[in-house]
């Protein structure tokens, strides 16, 4: 699998896609990210298995 990967997701906040680089050296990671057109914060969760990548993205502060 590569290292760094290209993930296309949309803005929890206002709706826009954008690509973002994941970490694909990390098999579970989280971290907040502002989003390129509204720059409010999101909230990336990343989980990798085996070749598969998942991400989910939500608000700073959803639970």
């Amino acid at each position: 699998m590569e290292a760094i990967k290209e993930w296309r997701v949309n803005c929890p906040y206002c709706g826009e896609a954008f690509e973002t680089s994941i970490d694909c050296t990390l098999d579970n990671q989280e971290y907040i990210e502002d989003c390129y057109v509204c720059c409010r914060p999101i909230l990336f969760e990343v989980t990798l298995e085996s070749e598969d990548v998942f991400v989910t993205v939500r608000h700073e502060n959803e639970v």
